[in-house]
């Protein structure tokens, strides 16, 4: 039992056990006993959830819903909770979870502790416990919104988008204006491409929230995915009016890329940094963001050490064991090998139509989609989850790469079947009638075999740049999730040998079947190697792809501003100002680096 601090455990329960006898025959006595609990001990969860499901029994929703989220604040501010806070903060999921579990062997019905249980399951990549605590959560407090578009997030990330609306719609059905619940649902309409209507659902948001820096941040991400660059930078700038240290709004502004800082933003950014109370999150996005600042004014040295501060800060928080992508690599070396891709020959569904563009981040992948985007016969999604939810469900073992020890084992009728799911999946991020699309998705080199087994005719096209420029340019990008290896050079580099090690292994037992690009050679001989990679995916050229930036198509990722200009070459050659800083990353690279456009021929 929670402390009750002013009553008596055993008086407590006695008191909540009358309380409840009560409520069938004289729902107004329990009122006014739960009332009374609450008044008594109003930090007590276990009172306030009394209070709630008083209220509810009485058919008095709103105001049980609103006893529900009291009760969660009562939870999370106790002791138990706060050491939970602690480890997550440490990034000690393990340890987190054993004080969770602990907690609800005292405390079954705390809702707010079984919603940090599903919390950690989800960032486990635990999704079926995921969806089962969230829905716990909610059964003890139905009014939980925050577990509820918790819930809809996990459904939207499972391409479950019906289920998603639903989850968020039950929310805005009882508080219409609910900040986050507008902000998800008009996330959601924008991921599934329905653009208007998140505008307008932002829109009202910003009417409801002016003072909100949450809500004017989320919508200059909408305004700048819709080319809308001015209104981006516009909102970016109300959050921080009403929020001077917001780190994450300053951090927009940087990540737009075109936008240069002044002084007096400098200041406020420094500034900023020296606030008590500023969190880490408040505080790494300031140093990207400073980063970014520092580097405008070509003061590269006062850059990095910003770049390191907030790296350090997210890695702090996002364990990361390279050993793990390297085994990943070495199994795949193992299990995909040419007598296994030659009896599974054409087994796949036949259709033609996905463009597969892999790469690390920070490549140039946005640069080939915006390009084959521009073509009549292509058209542009974005970072499509698909592939990686079938890999993932080959098995209930969660481990990354535990799907490939049940590749072998399929018969030809599920290959095929999995990619008719993967084409059936993908149909809601088209709108056109384009014979083709591309699917954006960097980290699908991962995948390169499942793609090529089941999706025989689907084209690959791998966009690969310099080891150092890459390199440098993940350390120098925060991610808001998934880029665990990109905190620290050292990793970096690891990462990037094994991304060329597994691509390698391809190259050998399927040779001719990945396009590959550079983006260097790209730049410096821009129309030729258009021509080449449209005649390599079996594309007419069109000139429209040498005028890429004319595209007023939407695009999500970090590069969209960049997309949106004519190709230039400062990109190519910025890591070079950092060259002294960059030791742990070269060391890492080894052979990789040296032979670089080249592969090693043993590893």
């Amino acid at each position: 039992m929670a402390d009750t601090h002013i009553v008596p455990p055993l008086e407590f329960r006695r008191a909540a056990q009358a309380t409840l006898r009560t409520c069938e025959q004289n729902p107004i006595a329990a009122l006014r006993s739960a009332r009374a609990l609450v008044k008594a001990c109003p930090d007590v969860p276990a009172a306030v959830r009394l209070l709630a499901f008083v209220l509810r029994k009485a058919n008095r929703t709103r105001e049980a819903d609103e006893a529900d989220e009291a009760a969660v604040q009562a939870s999370s501010a106790t002791p138990a909770m706060l050491a939970v806070h602690d480890a997550l903060a440490a990034g000690q999921l393990e340890q987190a979870e054993v004080l969770v579990r602990q907690h609800l062997r005292v405390d079954p019905e705390d809702a707010y502790a079984a919603k940090l249980l599903a919390d950690i399951a989800v960032r486990c990549g635990a999704v079926p416990e995921g969806e089962t605590f969230y829905k716990r959560a909610l059964l003890l407090a139905p009014g939980y919104h925050e577990a509820r578009l918790a819930l809809a997030l996990l459904f939207s990330r499972s391409n479950r988008e019906a289920d998603a609306f639903a989850a968020v719609d039950h929310v805005l059905a009882r508080a219409a204006t609910h900040a986050k619940a507008l902000s998800v649902k008009a996330g959601l309409l924008s991921h599934g491409r329905r653009l208007d209507e998140a505008d307008r659902l932002f829109r009202k948001l910003v009417a409801a929230h002016p003072r909100d820096p949450v809500a004017w941040i989320n919508y200059a991400y909408l305004l700048k995915t819709l080319n809308r660059t001015a209104e981006s930078i516009a909102a970016y700038r109300k959050a921080i009016a009403f929020d001077k240290a917001n780190g994450l709004a300053w951090f927009g502004l940087a990540n737009l890329k075109t936008v240069r800082f002044d002084a007096a933003d400098i200041a406020a950014m420094e500034d900023a940094l020296t606030r008590p109370g500023a969190t880490d999150e408040q505080r790494l996005h300031l140093h990207f963001a400073l980063g970014k600042a520092y580097d405008d004014q070509r003061d590269y040295d006062a850059a990095f050490g910003q770049y390191r501060t907030g790296n350090a800060l997210r890695r702090a928080r996002t364990p990361y064991d390279a050993e793990i992508v390297s085994a990943e690599v070495s199994t795949v070396e193992r299990v995909f090998t040419q007598p296994l891709i030659a009896a599974r020959n054409g087994a796949g569904a036949p259709d033609p139509d996905p463009i597969f563009i892999v790469s690390l981040p920070r490549s140039g992948s946005t640069l080939i989609e915006q390009i084959l985007a521009s073509h009549p016969l292509v058209e542009g999604t974005e970072e499509l989850y698909e592939i990686e939810a079938i890999a993932r469900s080959l098995t209930r073992n969660v481990a990354p790469s535990a799907w490939l020890e049940e590749i072998a084992k399929l018969p030809p009728a599920t290959l095929h079947a999995l990619g008719r799911q993967y084409i059936e999946n993908t149909r809601k991020h088209r709108t056109t009638d384009r014979p083709y699309f591309t699917d954006k998705m960097p980290s699908n080199w991962r995948f390169t075999g499942l793609i090529q087994l089941i999706l025989p005719n689907a084209k690959i096209v791998d966009i690969r740049r310099h080891p150092l420029g890459c390199g440098f340019a993940n350390f120098a990008q925060h991610f808001n999730w998934g880029i665990d290896f990109s905190y620290d050079l050292a990793d970096i580099g690891r990462f990037y040998s094994d991304y060329v090690r597994h691509m390698a292994h391809f190259d050998a037992v399927t040779p001719g079947r990945i396009q590959r690009v550079f983006y260097e050679t790209l730049v410096d001989r821009f129309e030729p190697e258009v021509r080449r990679l449209l005649d390599s995916l079996g594309l007419p050229f069109d000139p429209a792809c040498l005028a890429f930036y004319e595209n007023t198509r939407p695009v999500h990722t970090p590069s969209a501003e960049q997309v949106r200009q004519p190709i230039y070459r400062a990109g190519v050659e910025r890591w070079q100002h950092y060259a002294a800083y960059l030791g742990p990353l070269r060391d890492a690279l080894g052979p990789v680096l040296d032979l670089y456009p080249d592969v090693p021929t043993r590893w």
